[in-house]
């Protein structure tokens, strides 16, 4: 049995080791190209023709917000056309027919437009404001986003390149500050976008369209097969095809899209669940694609990390179950040779810290403040082990699942409250009382930690048992506070 417990423990920190080390790869291709500039066109004059897509589903809360920031983009009104794609069941309908109705009356092409079904969900909902969409270029927006004022010329002057398919700029956060779940929320978010997006696009590498606060060439949504709702992650999907047709993206590090990041943990719990299987299902989906594509092998490689990298999230479960009878193995026999080899992995954690470090300091003026929730950061992710499994295990078994929108609440100052918000989640899912169980089994690893006086061991241990602590005690707390 300690066999069973040792392989399975080296094979899990194995993966772990892997993915963990690929920060420094990142790393070294962002001082590689740290140089390397997207140039737009200066001479850009603002005369194409642009369809804003803001799709929906409840979101009476911000609907005014969006719609207003859209309107307020500085652009040509006979140039822009806006579609409010309103897939809503509640009162966000009646809030957002009003609301078209006073921007149509003040000269703005503004639609609403409503589906009998969901069919596709937000991919659906896109697809079919295409058939009558009238612009060369779509912008999309979800309802948590507020545009800049010049978005569209900031981003269109980079389509004077033909071969230009997608610009997609960089996601701010006007709660970042909030709370402690939306700090981790906003380290994560850093990461991708000032690391992983900007390298991958500066080195050749394939990047994906977020989602939102992005513009498409509408012929290159076209040429790649049009928005599927097969997977949950349809930025995801439409990416790849687009940049396997040939198609060039370009991400603006520099001028960013504020949102409003997840107030309630089990609101980011379903938008992590969404993103992860949907990953999970386009990996599926388009990892043969690309290594039949005639690419370079290192793109290929670099797109493998991209779509498999959530794969992680049931070795660390596993770490963390075997971590404990790890303790009482390492002191009832000899096997000195295993953990010192073990010792190594620590190294993933050191790459992790420096891929996170660099995205702060790129960004904030105030990144020593910002970088000390790194231990935080990883406690959350550890603590999201179990919903992430869940979604990772659903998308390898082709199991098909709803597409549930992440709702918002505009809560965004110290003095917003989630008191007396629809859309809260007051149902916890059997997986809530398996991070509770998770929680006092890594305190058990703690208590084994110091008894047994391994120093090396424990902060890995609390990090484990402060993560699944939070993660299910602040998803309780949340379900069960007054509405």
């Amino acid at each position: 049995m300690d066999n069973v417990v040792l392989v399975s423990y080296f094979v899990s920190l194995s993966i772990l080791f892997v993915f963990g080390l690929h920060g420094f790869i990142m790393i070294f291709y962002y001082n590689k190209y740290r140089d390397v500039k997207h140039t737009p066109n200066k001479d850009f004059e603002p005369n194409s023709f642009v369809t804003i897509q803001l799709p929906l589903y409840n979101e009476q809360y911000v609907v005014e917000r969006i719609i207003n920031a859209v309107c307020d983009i500085d652009y040509p009104k006979d140039k822009m056309e806006i579609q409010v794609l309103d897939d809503s069941t509640d009162e966000t309908v009646s809030i957002t027919a009003r609301i078209v109705e006073e921007r149509r009356k003040e000269g703005f092409d503004i639609k609403h437009v409503r589906r009998s079904n969901r069919e596709g969900y937000k991919a659906g909902a896109l697809k079919e404001g295409m058939k009558n969409a009238k612009g060369e270029f779509i912008a999309i927006f979800d309802a948590d986003f507020i545009p800049q004022k010049e978005f569209l010329k900031k981003t269109l002057s980079f389509f004077t390149d033909e071969k230009v398919g997608m610009v997609q700029t960089r996601w701010e956060h006007i709660n970042g500050d909030y709370s402690i779940l939306t700090k981790a929320q906003a380290l994560a978010l850093d990461g991708h976008f000032v690391i992983e997006q900007t390298v991958r696009n500066k080195a050749g590498f394939f990047i994906n369209f977020n989602g939102t606060g992005g513009v498409w060439r509408k012929s290159c949504i076209v040429d790649a097969g049009n928005w599927d709702g097969d997977t949950l992650t349809e930025d995801l999907d439409l990416s790849y095809r687009a940049q396997l047709n040939g198609w060039r993206f370009v991400f603006l590090k520099d001028f960013t899209s504020p949102a409003e990041l997840p107030s309630e943990i089990n609101a980011l719990k379903s938008q992590q669940f969404r993103w992860t299987k949907g990953a999970i299902e386009t990996a599926k989906k388009i990892l043969p694609l690309v290594w039949k594509a005639k690419i370079p092998f290192r793109v290929k490689l670099q797109s493998t990390f991209h779509l498999t990298n959530n794969i992680v999230f049931p070795f660390i479960l596993l770490a963390a179950i075997l971590n404990v009878p790890l303790i009482f193995i390492k002191n009832s026999g000899p096997h000195h040779a295993y953990f010192a080899v073990m010792s190594l992995f620590v190294l993933a954690f050191v790459s992790s810290f420096m891929f996170y470090l660099y995205s702060q300091k790129d960004i904030r003026t105030d990144w020593r403040k910002k970088i000390v929730l790194f231990p935080l950061f990883m406690a959350g992710s550890m603590g999201f082990a179990v919903n992430n499994s869940r979604a990772v295990f659903e998308g390898l078994l082709n199991r098909k699942s709803e597409f549930v929108r992440t709702p918002k609440f505009k809560v965004v100052n110290n003095g917003d409250s989630l008191m007396g918000k629809k859309y809260r989640s007051k149902k916890l899912g059997l997986s809530v009382y398996v991070e509770l169980l998770m929680a006092i089994y890594c305190l058990i690893g703690v208590a084994s930690s110091i008894y047994f006086l391994e120093i090396a061991a424990l902060p890995f241990q609390i990090l484990f048992f402060l993560g699944f602590s939070f993660v299910s005690l602040t998803s309780i707390k949340h379900a069960f506070s007054k509405a």
